[in-house]
């Protein structure tokens, strides 16, 4: 079986909703497939206590705002709430359940295979995010630890960590938030952070840090983080005594570099100089219940939360498309064409201004920048 419509989406979470908006406001007919069974499937899955970074101001999707009773920082359970508002809003209805197996080029267009359907269509946006690919990484003697090993994506709540000593690996913000959340319920944990790290806080004099990253996207990067960097290193304060290295380089320009979020903190430090979380270097190697360190005496744990992050790789729903991947198989461009025509991502890439924020900018981009169909003859 075969359809063929104007634009084919793929994803069913913010991305492919503000996608699918503004292609049909602009009078495409779109189709979203989603291979879970419902909309904001990732959001679902995230950790409970996880809100926002980004002000909901800045964080809605194109032509419909956040309510004002979700607070400053959304919390996750009405983020999704929201996503199912702006479905409902703007009549989409994505196909569920529909796990897309490749995405080939067919003609001036393209074919998109789920199971024994293929939907043809002109345009295609590949809005799939990066929390469908956990990285986790391995030490050696991993494979002998006798407690659960599971990445950060997997957690939801401190409740079955409950008298354990549990080791974090990694410090990004999904790492900062579950040492966190866990030394707030009185768990004993340690963080494992591999080299220099970047912290600012999540609001700066009164003012969410985002905002701030808002107000100078102008300037470039370095400078940016030049500017800044007094009063950042007044308001996160001395973190060397913590067992912490400030990386050379600031968090601006890391993340246009590299991609690399810094730690927004939301309490983590407080809860370090507590000494409620300890802090501990990279990992050698790993025995029965047992973490060894570099340079340090080995450790006993119950558990390991891995906050080691996601490398998307798109390789195998894209397999003959050319000069639109890294080698590893990430998005070289989002919110824009591609080198191969009618061919999009939305969302891909890392942003320092909110990825909610950036999302609904590349949904406006991409809908413009669409093929269109020529126009049907009216029957005389």
């Amino acid at each position: 079986m075969s359809a063929t419509v104007d634009a084919v989406v793929i994803g069913a979470g913010p991305a492919g909703l503000a996608s699918a908006a503004c292609l049909g406001r602009r009078g495409l007919e779109a189709v979203i497939l989603e291979k879970a069974g419902s909309v904001g499937a990732v959001w679902r899955r995230h950790y409970d206590r996880l809100h926002l970074h980004s002000h909901r101001k800045h964080s809605a999707l194109p032509g419909l705002p956040m309510p004002a009773t979700y607070g400053r920082y959304p919390a996750r359970t009405e983020l999704i709430e929201y996503l199912e508002r702006y479905a409902g809003r703007f009549g989409l209805k994505p196909i569920f359940n529909a796990c897309v197996e490749d995405i080939r080029r067919d003609g001036e267009g393209w074919r998109v295979r789920v199971g024994e359907t293929a939907w043809r269509a002109r345009n295609v946006v590949v809005a799939t995010g990066w929390a469908e690919y956990p990285y986790s990484p391995t030490w050696p003697g991993i494979e002998t630890f006798g407690g659960p090993v599971l990445h950060s994506s997997l957690y939801r709540n401190p409740l079955p960590f409950r008298a354990q000593r549990v080791l974090v690996i990694g410090f990004g913000n999904s790492g900062g938030e579950i040492a966190l959340d866990l030394a707030e319920a009185g768990v004993d944990v340690t963080l494992s952070v591999r080299g220099p790290v970047n912290i600012v806080p999540r609001d700066l004099l009164g003012v969410p840090i985002l905002s701030w990253a808002i107000a100078q996207s102008w300037l470039p990067a370095r400078l940016v983080d030049a500017l800044n960097a007094p009063i950042l290193r007044l308001a996160v304060g001395s973190i060397e005594p913590l067992g912490l290295t400030r990386a050379a380089r600031g968090p601006l320009q890391l993340i246009e570099e590299e991609g690399r979020i810094p730690l927004l903190d939301t309490g983590t430090l407080a809860q370090i100089r507590a000494g409620r979380i300890a802090v501990r270097g990279p990992i050698a190697s790993l025995s029965p219940n047992t973490v060894v360190f570099s340079g340090a005496a080995p450790e006993r744990f119950d558990a390991i939360i891995l906050a080691t992050g996601f490398r998307p790789d798109l390789r195998a729903l894209l397999p003959n498309c050319r000069g639109v991947l890294s080698a590893a198989g990430k998005p070289l461009v989002s919110g824009q064409p591609t080198a191969e025509p009618g061919l999009y991502f939305c969302g891909a890439l890392t942003s320092p201004t909110g990825q909610l924020r950036e999302i609904g900018f590349e949904a406006v981009r991409i809908a413009a920048a669409c093929s269109y169909p020529a126009p049907r003859k009216r029957p005389e």
